[in-house]
């Protein structure tokens, strides 16, 4: 492991000669009980630094938080607190389209979470190779990542809990396996569920009204307005008006309806919305 400072004073780290970026020199080289570095994550927000490893014939993919990662602007000690109070969040939602926990352990003064490796590409904006790849799809075949996003939701309301901080950047695609894989479901919260923040974690382009509110109940009717969202992220490349719109009026009606801000208007259960969503797709 070598590193040097590029020109925007980031620390640029190698690791099994894959180049990573952080704001200061940090030893990783504890990754290597898992396995040898094929791959390298470094531009999350989160806190988190995320690697691919192969030991033997197998792979994971490991989460760890502790190091001071480039475009994370907290404390490395919240992130490690945030990571480990989600270890039970992926056991408790554990779901074929959820990206499978292994184990979770302290080490090297942080903590590392190890899940079953995937060969899914992010479909979030900051891997636009991928995200152009999905959007060259036959419709057919984002319709079908959009229902796996739901039926996700839909169980997840369904055991009690709200997303939270979900946005593109957390779907996945395996072009190859043609499967859609969720990750990062770090801040999903048992209801009842109050903002005491104020302007909350996450993507504004996702994020509901009452996110934005402090004192705000965050429930089903705002991932209701999540998963509106999220369709105009797919289906209209984050624009919200018709003429962006890659299906037909009917279904762009249902996903304008789910991002109204009078939360009395819109689908009042991700159930409703997924009903009100294959009954559009039949025009």
């Amino acid at each position: 492991m070598h590193a040097n400072y590029d020109a925007m004073d980031f620390y640029i780290q190698y690791i099994d000669g894959i180049p990573f970026k952080l704001k200061s020199p940090f030893d990783i080289s504890f990754i290597h009980q898992y396995g040898r570095v094929f791959q390298v994550f470094d531009n999350q927000d989160s806190g988190n630094l995320c690697l691919g490893v192969q030991n033997g014939g197998e792979k994971y993919f490991v989460k760890f938080a502790g190091a001071p990662t480039a475009r994370y602007n907290g404390e490395p000690a919240d992130a490690v607190s945030r990571l480990k109070a989600s270890v039970p969040l992926y056991k408790e939602l554990a779901h074929p389209n959820l990206i499978r926990l292994i184990k979770a352990e302290e080490i090297s003064g942080g903590f590392a979470a190890v899940f079953e490796w995937t060969d899914a590409e992010c479909l979030g904006r900051q891997y636009p190779e991928s995200r152009q790849k999905f959007l060259q799809l036959p419709l057919g075949k984002t319709l079908e990542v959009f229902d796996a996003v739901l039926a996700f939701h839909a169980f997840v309301a369904l055991k009690g809990y709200v997303a939270i901080d979900f946005y593109d950047g957390c779907i996945m695609y395996d072009f190859k396996a043609d499967r859609t894989v969720l990750c990062d479901i770090d801040l999903y919260a048992k209801r009842p569920f109050i903002n005491t923040m104020g302007r909350m974690y996450g993507s504004s382009r996702f994020m509901s009204p009452e996110e934005f509110e402090k004192g705000a109940e965050i429930d089903e009717i705002s991932n209701v307005y999540l998963m509106g969202a999220t369709a105009f992220a797919l289906f209209a490349d984050f624009e919200r008006t018709p003429e962006k719109w890659q299906l037909n009026q009917q279904l762009y009606a249902v996903a304008l309806k789910a991002i109204n801000a009078d939360r009395s208007r819109r689908q009042q259960s991700i159930r409703q919305f997924i009903d009100e969503w294959n009954q559009a797709k039949s025009y």
